[in-house]
């Protein structure tokens, strides 16, 4: 755990500063955000799944466009790949 405690007259902002520093030199930094960003795997059911499940609103969102009861937004023209 990183400790900064108040020196007598310090102002805040120096305080946050030494704080922050301790922060960068225990090098908890890089770790925290590691973890915070980490996801985690999907197995094999969930991939094959949510593949599934883009596959049909894709043919979905096709037959809506074909038969009129979508139109084509101009911003989102998206390549498809194949």
């Amino acid at each position: 755990m990183v400790e900064a405690k108040r020196k007598k007259g310090e102002t805040f902002d120096s305080l946050y500063r030494r704080f922050q520093r301790r922060m960068q030199d225990s090098g908890r930094t890089p770790e925290v955000k590691r973890r915070r960003f980490l996801k985690k795997d999907q197995n094999k059911n969930q991939r094959r799944d949510s593949a599934l499940r883009r596959e049909t609103k894709r043919a979905e969102y096709a037959y809506q466009l074909k038969t009129g009861q979508v139109k084509e937004e101009f911003g989102r023209s998206r390549a498809r790949r194949t």
